[in-house]
């Protein structure tokens, strides 16, 4: 069982044997009896109001009577406006120290702030014919879901609630007009701003439940789940959504099904539906990447005996006769050509004109996925009600703790009313400390690479001097492919993996701490805010090994008799693999890209079991540890199940650039990223619905700053994956060799490993030695000066990035302008819903003002010159 589902139970076995605590229970309400009620009840003890929001207490220090006194002027000042609590009698707690309170809001208290908050609410039912038909929609029968879980509620127009005109809407019952989800969000509005210090106190810091919860009045502030999530509630008044999720969406049986999205926004609020919807439809479009990335690799496969260039490797006869240069001073010594033998043939199944093309092919790929997801977004927005939602609501609300913090005032031009500001100055000094900040914590990832560099550079020659008589080829199967560059470039790229594991820890704290120092002024604003560090900060820290290894290594080495040295130390900087740079990058990418989606999956799955335990037995513990490491523990546990969707949208953005930017050098990225994405789906499901509290519900229309970010990344994928096969494959030089410099003149690649080598002539070996370069001979006029073959294959490698760039983006604002980003039945249903808006206001204006005047001129028996032949409105007919 789960902490949550331990919660509930205490929360439910409280509505069974509490009494009236504090007195905010109406005395008139009827109480059910204590054994009839159902454990699954989330409603009052007398079975009408609903829960809600619980605020819960441990009260440890009984001496502490700081706390209660906040506790109480807080609860107080919640009645004030209009809120009604019910609490526990503390002689009657299950453990003696928890204690809950109760919170219902009523009819009136809701209907004020959906005013406030513009909340969108039905007033007639949608009468546009859905006529969209699919083609063979039967193939899609399997994947489907029972209607009543894809759509849990009828189509409707709807507009901004407004409390002066309630008969306008379609309220048939107050108590279940507003669900549970728009309940708990105005109750949370509510809880944020309220005060915990006397009115007569001017410090207004003092007010919100995050400070109290941050100094330990109260321990949690949650909603309750309606149900528990292995059975259906037993109470007749509970929608047991939360076990129809657990079955149909939660479920690992279900991981080929379509998610039940509507369902999923009207429990958990737009913010999680809008991030399920965006990682689902991700993982839809990885599937036609991974097909193809897939058919290039099986490309690679049945292409392996046409590799001439491996085969002349592989010879005694080229590759056997070819003495090539140490690669390392002192302990490295020379070696021949054909123990690279290996390396050449696995780097071919990656290295080769199905590279180019799955390269142009994804860079189309992400154009298409942007534009079509832009309309399923559109359709989102307008279906969730979300339209103009950003105007309406997130830039006209401050934050509460922008509010407390800034005590001067200035007047809003458009509201005309006195709101708090943060003075200039102050915020250019917090704006340049968050940008030290910033730079100070890239600095230590980029240290942390040097230090895995250096490591690659000092490792090298120990792994070269112990593998020289070949110690390993003694192993069965693996032992002939185990080489001084494979056992260094795997060993540094898992200490680099750890290393950004251990830093991503810290940088996501980091991020958050950064982004409150700044005070941002609306949520909005702290939500974008916060996703451009958190991603600064994982673009640094994850790529940069990959940059490195893509665009530096090998690129700055020098030649025999002038080599190049890191920093001016006596560690030479590094060659690429025999094999190429690309085998090496995609060394890099699998183990690092691998190793977080497994890693993400492991935590994800046993850090709930590991909370779950220390929830189970931290009483034990309690009397084991001191309070100090008793404190230290909650927060632990706070922070690992503490769900945040910044964090779960940076993981996916960042396996998208993954899969963008260096997916030239490794097709079968899309393919793990399918593979991942299918398992997380259902892992955020079954954690969200089993192992976390219900999530306060929030409002969003769009995934938010990510948006930008995964647009220019698209535009970065395309001259990444551009550079990589320009200069990180050896594509172009053969390309170049085979149409310009075959010998033979011949199409084919005969020649091609000893005209890619240059000569070095050492006195002391009877063989001339050789290195991967093209420059003169020893004994030429221009000895080791570039040859003209090097200028021609670096022309060609420009040529080639330029031709590559020009064409993917010609055909990407093509795509993008040949797809409207609006669906155009959406654009027609928010017209009608506006028109719609506007003439049902006017005609109940129009009633109510006859009525008024048909009550004030009893007598008159003249027509009423107003409109005297307009009908009425079928659905205001009704209401009136």
């Amino acid at each position: 069982m789960s902490p949550t589902d331990s919660f509930n139970d205490d929360i439910n076995d409280y509505n069974q044997h509490s009494s009236t605590g504090t007195g905010y229970l109406q005395q008139d309400q009827p109480e059910i009896d204590k054994q009839q009620q159902s454990k699954d009840s989330v409603f009052f003890r007398d079975g009408v109001r609903r829960i809600d929001f619980v605020l819960s207490y441990v009260d440890e220090k009984e001496g502490d009577r700081k706390q209660e006194e906040k506790r109480k002027i807080y609860e107080a000042n919640l009645v004030k406006v209009g809120l009604e609590l019910e609490t526990e009698d503390k002689s009657e707690s299950d453990d003696g120290k928890t204690y809950f309170v109760k919170i219902h809001a009523p009819w009136e208290v809701l209907a004020t702030y959906a005013d406030v908050l513009k909340i969108k609410v039905p007033f007639k039912a949608n009468d546009i014919p859905d006529n969209k038909e699919i083609p063979m929609n039967w193939l899609s029968t399997p994947f489907r879901l029972p209607e009543h879980i894809m759509h849990p509620e009828p189509d409707y127009f709807t507009a901004p609630f407004n409390k002066s005109k309630s008969d306008f809407y379609l309220i048939d019952d107050k108590d279940t007009f507003f669900p549970p989800s728009t309940r708990n969000r105005i109750v949370y509005y509510i809880l944020s701003r309220c005060s915990y210090v006397r009115d007569e106190c001017v410090d207004r810091d003092k007010k919100g439940i995050k400070r109290l919860l941050n100094n330990g009045a109260y321990t949690a502030a949650f909603p309750l789940h309606d149900c528990r999530y292995w059975k259906r509630s037993s109470y007749a008044n509970c929608e047991s959504e939360r076990y129809d999720l657990h079955k149909y969406w939660a479920s690992f049986c279900c991981f080929f099904k379509e998610q039940p999205l509507n369902l999923i926004r009207k429990y958990y609020g737009e913010k999680i539906g809008i991030y399920f919807a965006w990682l689902g439809f991700y993982t839809e479009m990885l599937l036609f990447a991974a097909v193809v990335g897939t058919l290039c690799f099986v490309y690679g496969l049945l292409t392996y005996d046409e590799n001439e260039w491996s085969k002349e490797i592989c010879r005694e006869d080229i590759g056997g006769k070819i003495v090539m240069c140490p690669l390392c001073d002192k302990k490295c010594g020379y070696w021949k050509l054909n123990s690279t033998c290996n390396s050449s043939w696995q780097s071919h199944l990656f290295d080769n004109v199905g590279t180019v093309f799955f390269a142009i092919f994804m860079g189309i790929w992400v154009t298409l996925f942007l534009e079509f997801w832009k309309r399923r977004q559109a359709r989102l927005e307008y279906e969730w009600d979300l339209v103009d939602f950003e105007e309406e609501q997130q830039q006209l609300q401050l934050r509460p703790e922008y509010e407390t913090k800034c005590t001067n005032r200035k007047l809003n031009r458009i509201t005309q009313e006195m709101e708090p500001y943060l003075p200039i100055t102050s915020k250019c000094a917090r704006t340049c400390l968050s940008g030290a900040t910033v730079i100070f914590w890239i600095s230590l990832i980029i240290a942390c690479i040097i230090g895995v560099i250096a490591y690659r550079l000092a490792v090298y020659a120990a792994f070269a001097s112990i593998m020289k008589d070949s110690p390993t080829s003694q192993l069965h199967v693996v032992g002939p492919y185990i080489t001084p560059q494979l056992a260094t470039s795997v060993t540094a790229s898992c200490i680099n993996f750890i290393i950004i594991m251990i830093l991503n820890l810290m940088y996501e704290r980091v991020a958050i701490w950064i982004t409150d120092m700044e005070i941002p002024k609306t949520h909005l604003e702290y939500e974008n805010k916060l996703t451009v560090k958190m991603f600064l900060f994982q673009f640094v820290n994850y790529y940069s090994s990959c940059f490195y290894v893509a665009f530096f290594k090998g690129k700055f080495v020098g030649y025999p008799g002038n080599y190049a040295y890191m920093f001016g130390s006596k560690l030479r900087n590094e060659e690429c693999d025999p094999g190429g740079c690309l085998i090496e990058l995609t060394t890099q990418l699998v183990i690092v890209m691998t190793g977080k989606q497994v890693w993400g999956n492991i935590q994800e799955a046993l850090v709930p079991e590991i909370t779950c335990m220390f929830y189970c037995f931290r009483d034990k513990m309690a009397r084991l540890v001191s309070a100090v490491s008793s404190d230290f523990l909650q927060v632990v546990l706070f922070l690992l199940s503490h769900i945040r969707l910044t964090i779960l949208h940076s993981v996916s953005v960042i396996q998208f650039g993954f899969i963008t930017l260096f997916v030239a050098s490794f097709p079968l990225a899309p393919l793990l990223a399918l593979f991942n994405n299918i398992i997380e789906v259902r892992v955020d499901a079954w954690k969200l619905t089993t192992q976390f509290r219900r999530p306060v519900a929030a409002k969003a229309h769009s995934i938010g700053a990510w948006e930008e970010i995964l647009n220019g990344m698209a535009v970065l994928s395309v001259v990444t994956n551009a550079f990589i096969v320009a200069f990180t494959s050896d594509m172009i030089p053969r390309l170049v060799y085979m149409y310009a410099y075959q010998p033979d003149g011949q199409m084919n690649m005969k020649g091609y490993i000893d005209n890619s080598l240059s000569m070095f002539n050492i006195s002391a070996i009877p063989l001339d030695n050789r290195y991967r370069d093209y420059r003169y001979p020893p004994g030429h006029e221009k000895e080791y000066h570039h040859t003209m073959q090097f200028w021609h294959i670096l022309a060609a490698k420009l040529a080639f990035i330029i031709i590559m760039e020009h064409v993917v983006f010609v055909v990407k604002f093509f795509v993008a302008w040949m797809i409207p980003d609006v669906p155009s039945d959406v654009k027609a249903r928010v017209k009608r819903e506006r028109y719609l808006v506007q003439e049902y206001l006017h005609n109940y204006e129009v009633e109510k003002l006859k009525i008024q005047l048909s009550k004030n001129c009893d007598d008159c028996t003249c027509t009423p010159m107003i409109y005297p032949s307009l009908p009425k409105h079928e659905v205001l007919s009704e209401c009136l």
